[in-house]
């Protein structure tokens, strides 16, 4: 067992990197954490997007979310603005699962098959 003087030396604070990346503990400027997470992400799609229409812990509310997508965080950003935009009703972008409020399959579901992407509607 270390004495009292062994585990007092040690270093206790440290302002020379700044903040530190607490999963691998790299300064923040030189963090690859989120890059490799959003690529494993990608890379664990089947390459189909899925379609549905959802209304649980919405209050009622209905929105339509689009799992699958296999683009980038900001590719995925501007997708879903123009899909927003298509549909004319708003959304969100959460966990790279887009939601557009309202009941709108058909119309995504034609969208994104005009960009080429393989589509289906999941779900009842």
């Amino acid at each position: 067992m270390a004495s009292l003087q062994d585990q007092l030396r040690g270093l206790v604070y440290s302002t020379e990197h700044g903040e530190t990346c607490p999963a691998c503990r790299q300064p923040l400027a030189d963090c690859q954490c989120a890059d490799e997470a959003e690529a494993e992400r990608i890379a664990a799609l089947d390459g189909v997007v899925r379609i549905r229409r959802e209304t649980s812990g919405r209050k009622g509310k209905g929105v339509t979310t689009v799992h699958g997508v296999p683009l980038a965080h900001d590719e995925l950003k501007a997708l879903a603005k123009t899909l927003k935009k298509r549909c004319g009703t708003g959304g969100a972008i959460k966990a790279g699962v887009i939601e557009i409020q309202g009941d709108h399959r058909q119309l995504l579901k034609a969208e994104l098959e005009s960009r080429g992407y393989t589509v289906k509607l999941a779900g009842g």
